[in-house]
Order: structure tokens, then C-alpha cells, then sequence
């Protein structure tokens, strides 16, 4: 640990006090200067640092700048030995994972972003992200699996990050078949699950999911193209009392819980709950052209059961296709 870390573990813990410099040094036992230091390296790296004489230094309840020490705050005890690490910036924290599961990484490894330049989507899509509104993180998992049931991961992990939300912020989201999450009608968080398998044993090495949420983000930050489909959890409001901090390390822990014990199914029924999709008219695109369906039902394995206009019914599994709500009879572009 460093005196930037400790010092900012300190007052992560106890955000809206104030501490001396000569009270930090002496808790810490380091110098004077080093907490003086520390401070001036936390302000390059964007925290507001509050300095008033006679009183000390002290971090405000509704600074919002992502950090290992502030997500630790937050975690368990049984956690604290994550190995969790965060970038100001960087291409892909998916990526970044699948380089060190391929080193030799033990499960557990968050790896979280202030923002990407080269996040990615499902089918090759760009994701869009804004530096100090998303949370951009990504998590490696190690369950025992076939290659046939990793595509399970993503509907868990949906859940997950719908369970962390409500936990932290009281919002109650919609979950879009397979991998998004919806709040008043627009995308506010993306699931890309991806799965490394050892092809003499059809099993999965490892299954990464790389989580992107927006979580503060005014309607004009987003590119004028996707206002209409992109959303967030709060809109550019410096006034809330969560942090992103928090829903990282709850992310964390509601992942843990369901991936941990694969095997116990009845997370799908809070998916099936909460899915904005059942008994809606939609499209079903594949390579051809958009065929019309309704969505029937989410089956035990995750997948997507529909039901074609003359009566066939079929089940849709991860990646296959894209599906989007009908509206009116308008074929979608």
C-alpha cells in the first residue's frame, strides 16, 4: 500500500470529516509531507479535496471518481481480498481480463475503467462511453461449465446488475432479452459475456462479463444518434448520495452470489419478472429478413422462447439473433 492509498482509504471510510495532516501522519506513521503529497496526487487524479485551516482535509459525500480504496469501502469483509484494479482510462477491460486469465489469473479479478476507447458491444458494436457517468468493468469467473451452458453467465450477470441497482439506488430496471437493462424506456446498462473453452475438453477455462452502465449522464453527453435509445440512471445530477463506488462493489457481490451457485436456477425467475419482452409483438432478425413473433417465455437455460403467427414455437439462444419490439407493423430498418 502506498500513503496515497492509505490516506485515500482513510477518508473514503469517512467521507464529510475532517482530519488533520499531523492526525494523518500519526495514524498512518508517515511524514507530514507524504500526506501533503498524497493529497496533491489526489487532486491531479480528480478528487475534490477539501482543505480549510484549523480543521484538516476532508473528502465530500458527492465526489464520484472511481477508485480501488473506494470499492473496497464498500465490500464485505469475506471480499477484501479481491484483486481489484481501475484504470482512468483504457481500451477494453475485457480485454485487459482475457490477457490475465491467460496469464495465469485466479477468479475473482474486477477490473473497472473510468472510461474505455475500445469497449465493445455484442456483434461488434462500439460502446460508447463517458468519462466520469459510466461504470465500465469487467470480471473473471472460473465455473465448472460446458461450452454449450456459458451462455447461462449472461443472464445471471443480468440479474445481478439488476439486484446492485435496486440495492444501491432504489431504481427498479427492465431486463430486454438477453444482455441490456432498460429504465424509462431506455438502454442504461450492457452485458458482453465472453468465454474462453479448452477444445480437447469442451469445458470453459474461464467466462468473462464485461459490464458497461450508465450511471450519471446528462441526455446531451450522449452522441446525438443515440439520445433516443441511450439513457441513465441519473441525469448529470451532482446532488445524489450513491456513488459509482457503491454499485461496483455491489455488482461484485450479487455476481458472486449467483455464479457461485450455477446450479440453482431460480434467479431466472426474477428475470422472467422483470423481462420487457414477454408477451410482446417483436422481430427477430437473423440474416435474413425480420420475421414477426411474440416472446413467450424465458426457459430454464436462458433462452428465449417465441412463438411464430402460425402457432410454431422455438426457442432463441445467446447470439443468435437480434429481437426489438414491434411497433405498429413497420418492418425495422
Amino acid at each position: 500500500m502506498t500513503v496515497k492509498s492509505d490516506v485515500l482509504t482513510k477518508l473514503e471510510e469517512n467521507r464529510g470529516n475532517y482530519f488533520s495532516g499531523e492526525q494523518l501522519a500519526e495514524e498512518l506513521q508517515v511524514s507530514r509531507s507524504a500526506v501533503w503529497k498524497a493529497m496533491k496526487q489526489l487532486e491531479k487524479e480528480g478528487y475534490e479535496i477539501l482543505a480549510v485551516p484549523n480543521r484538516g482535509y476532508c473528502l465530500p459525500e458527492n465526489i464520484d471518481v472511481i477508485s480501488e480504496e473506494g470499492i473496497r469501502t464498500f465490500l464485505p469483509q469475506e471480499y477484501q481480498d479481491r484483486k481489484i484494479v481501475v484504470y482512468r482510462e483504457t481500451t477494453s477491460t475485457n480485454t485487459l481480463v482475457k490477457q490475465a486469465a491467460n496469464d495465469g489469473a485466479k477468479e475473482g479479478l474486477v477490473i473497472v475503467a473510468e472510461r474505455q476507447t475500445a469497449g465493445r458491444g455484442r456483434r461488434g458494436r462500439g460502446f460508447v462511453s463517458v468519462p466520469g457517468g459510466n461504470i465500465c468493468m469487467s470480471l473473471l469467473l472460473r465455473p465448472q461449465l460446458s461450452a454449450g451452458d456459458a451462455v447461462f453467465i449472461t443472464t445471471a450477470a443480468c440479474v445481478a446488475v439488476h439486484r446492485a441497482i435496486r440495492s444501491v439506488t432504489g431504481i427498479v430496471t427492465d431486463i430486454k432479452w438477453v444482455n441490456d437493462l432498460y429504465y424509462r424506456g431506455k438502454k442504461v446498462c450492457g452485458i458482453l459475456t465472453e468465454a474462453v473453452t479448452d477444445c480437447e475438453t469442451g469445458r470453459v477455462d474461464c467466462v468473462i462479463p464485461g459490464i458497461g452502465i450508465n450511471f450519471n449522464i446528462a441526455p446531451k453527453q450522449f452522441p446525438e444518434e443515440l439520445r433516443e435509445i441511450a439513457g441513465a440512471l441519473y441525469e448529470n445530477d451532482r446532488r445524489i448520495a450513491v456513488t459509482r463506488n457503491q454499485l461496483v462493489a455491489q455488482v461484485i457481490v450479487q455476481l458472486d452470489r449467483i455464479a457461485g451457485n450455477l446450479s440453482d436456477h431460480s434467479f431466472l425467475e426474477e428475470y422472467r419478472e422483470h423481462s420487457m419482452l414477454l408477451g410482446q409483438n417483436i422481430w427477430v432478425l437473423t440474416q435474413g429478413e425480420p420475421v414477426a413473433a411474440v416472446a413467450r417465455d424465458i426457459d430454464e437455460n436462458g433462452g428465449l422462447v417465441i412463438e411464430y403467427e402460425d402457432g410454431r414455437r422455438a426457442v432463441l439462444n445467446t447470439g443468435e439473433v437480434t429481437v426489438r419490439v414491434r411497433n405498429g407493423e413497420n418492418m425495422p430498418g
